[in-house]
C-alpha cells in the first residue's frame, strides 16, 4: 500500500506541475523575446479567467465561443500593456522593468476586484468529477486534461519557435540592435511575445478557475510558475514542461510526509526551496543558456 500511496503522489504531482507549467510557458514566451521576467503574468492569469466567465455566464455565450473570444481579448490586452507600458522603458535598468511589471499585475487585481468584487466565482468546463483508476492510482480528471492542455501548449510553441516569427523573437531576445539592423521589428516582436504569453494566460486561467475557483488567488500561483521557469530555464520551453513535472512530484511527496510533522502549510515551503536552491547552485536553469543573469 505504502508504494500504491507514493505513486499516487508521484503521478498527481506530476499533472500538477504541468499545470504550473501554463504559468511558467507564459513567463518563457515574454523572456524569450525580450529577456524580462513577467511579474504579471499571475494577474494575466486571473484577468483572462474573469474575462471567460464575463463572455460564458453575464453575456451567456457557450464555453466554446467564450475561450476563444476571451484568447483574441486577452492577445490585444498583451500587446497593449506592452505599448503603452513597456515600450517607453526600452533600454532601461532591468530593475525598472521587473517595477513596471509588478505594477501592472497589482493594477490587474485592483482592477478585477473593482469589477467583479471579490467573492470567488467557479469556472464549469464539463469535466466529470467521477474517479478515474489507472490500475490502484487515482488520478483527477480535470488535472489529466490541465496536463494534456500544457502538453498541447508546449508542442505548440515548439513548432512556432521554428517558424520565421519564432526565429524573429528568438534573435530580438539575443540582440536588440542587431535585429533593428535587419529589419526585424524589435517592438511589434516584444508586443506579440506578450500577446501569445496572454493566451496562455487564459488557459491557465480557465483551468485554475475550475480547480480552485476565480479569485484574487490565482494570481498567487506566479510564484509556483515563477519557480518552474527558473529550474527550467527561462528561455527553455521543454525547461519549464520538465521543471513542472520535477518541481509536482517534490512538492506533492513532500507535503505528504512533511505536513504530518510540521502541521501543514509545507507545499510553500518546498516551492521556496526549490527556488532559492536554484537561483544559489545554478542560476541559469537546467535547460537554460549560460548567459542568462540572475533575476
Amino acid at each position: 500500500m505504502e508504494l500504491i500511496f507514493l505513486a499516487e503522489l508521484a503521478v498527481n504531482g506530476a499533472l500538477t506541475g504541468l499545470l504550473y507549467s501554463l504559468f511558467a510557458i507564459g513567463l518563457v514566451l515574454i523572456y524569450k523575446a525580450s529577456s524580462v521576467p513577467n511579474l504579471a503574468q499571475g494577474g494575466l492569469t486571473m484577468v483572462g479567467a474573469y474575462v471567460v466567465l464575463a463572455l460564458a455566464r453575464d453575456a451567456g455565450l457557450p464555453l466554446w465561443v467564450a475561450i476563444p473570444l476571451a484568447g483574441v481579448a486577452m492577445f490585444g490586452l498583451g500587446m497593449g500593456i506592452e505599448r503603452v507600458a513597456l515600450r517607453r522603458l526600452a533600454g532601461r535598468p532591468i530593475v525598472m522593468i521587473l517595477m513596471m511589471t509588478l505594477g501592472i499585475d497589482i493594477f490587474l487585481r485592483g482592477t478585477t476586484l473593482a469589477i467583479w468584487g471579490g467573492t470567488s466565482r467557479s469556472v464549469e468546463l464539463g469535466v466529470s468529477y467521477d474517479p478515474l483508476f489507472l490500475g490502484e492510482i487515482l488520478i483527477s480528471r480535470i488535472h489529466l486534461v490541465g496536463a494534456a492542455v500544457a502538453v498541447i501548449s508546449f508542442v505548440v510553441f515548439v513548432i512556432f519557435f521554428r517558424t520565421r516569427q519564432g526565429t524573429r523573437l528568438r534573435a530580438i531576445a539575443d540582440d536588440y540592435m542587431a535585429s533593428w539592423s535587419v529589419g526585424i521589428s524589435v517592438e511589434q516582436g516584444v508586443g506579440r511575445s506578450w500577446g501569445l504569453a496572454s493566451i496562455v494566460a487564459v488557459a491557465a486561467g480557465i483551468i485554475w478557475g475550475e480547480i480552485q475557483g476565480v479569485d484574487q488567488s490565482l494570481s498567487l500561483l506566479l510564484l509556483k510558475g515563477l519557480t518552474v521557469a527558473v529550474l527550467g530555464g527561462l528561455d527553455s520551453i521543454f525547461g519549464a514542461v520538465l521543471a513542472g513535472v520535477i518541481l509536482g512530484v517534490i512538492e506533492n511527496v513532500g507535503s505528504a510526509y512533511l505536513d504530518p510533522l510540521v502541521g501543514g502549510g509545507s507545499r510553500d515551503l518546498i516551492v521556496a526551496a526549490v527556488l532559492i536552491l536554484t537561483v544559489m547552485l545554478r542560476p541559469h536553469g537546467l535547460f537554460g543558456r549560460q548567459d542568462i543573469e540572475r533575476v
